[in-house]
């Protein structure tokens, strides 16, 4: 079983950037999207501070954060990439699928990933993640490269504080119709 503590934090500001950037569309009456949490058994609890210090994960996750935007469903999940090469291993399967059959409701999927090295945010629309999905399963990369990716789908952060997405989904949404 995976253990929480081995890797669980790493995108944490990542996803406080995210939450605050909700609660703000929230405020707005722009979305309400909600982060989806994880189910965790706790093993080892530091009782003087109260803290998990050890757990494990119940079952698979689905993804991130889902949500309706304007009357649009919407899910994603939150990556960080310290380089400039996309590993698909951080996404998992199952992950995949279920964004797949989201979609297949008519919701809207995606990937919201952070370069922290070039420090850029990038919408990926499912539709591009099931492109290099589907080359990895048929014997090609297993990643993606930065320089693969459509500049266009970058996102632009506002004050250094709100990742704008809402931007990069009302282009996927466009693109659709």
């Amino acid at each position: 079983m995976p253990s929480w503590n081995s890797r669980g934090l790493r995108g944490s500001a990542l996803e406080e950037l995210i939450n605050l950037t909700n609660g703000r569309y929230r405020e707005k009456k722009l979305a309400l999207i909600q982060k989806v949490p994880t189910p965790i058994t706790p093993i080892n609890i530091d009782k003087e501070n109260r803290h998990i210090t050890l757990a494990y994960f119940e079952e698979k996750s689905t993804v991130d954060y889902i949500g309706v935007v304007q009357g649009i469903p919407v899910c994603f999940d939150a990556k960080e990439c310290a380089v400039n090469t996309f590993s698909l291993q951080n996404v998992h399967e199952h992950q995949v699928n279920f964004m797949r059959e989201f979609e297949e409701q008519g919701g809207i999927a995606f990937l919201l990933i952070y370069y922290s090295k070039k420090n850029i945010y990038y919408y990926l629309p499912l539709s591009k993640l099931n492109e290099f999905w589907e080359r990895a399963m048929n014997g090609g990369r297993k990643s993606f490269r930065f320089d693969e990716l459509h500049p266009e789908n970058e996102i632009e952060c506002k004050n250094n504080l709100y990742i704008h997405y809402l931007k990069n989904l009302a282009s996927d949404i466009e693109s659709r119709e």
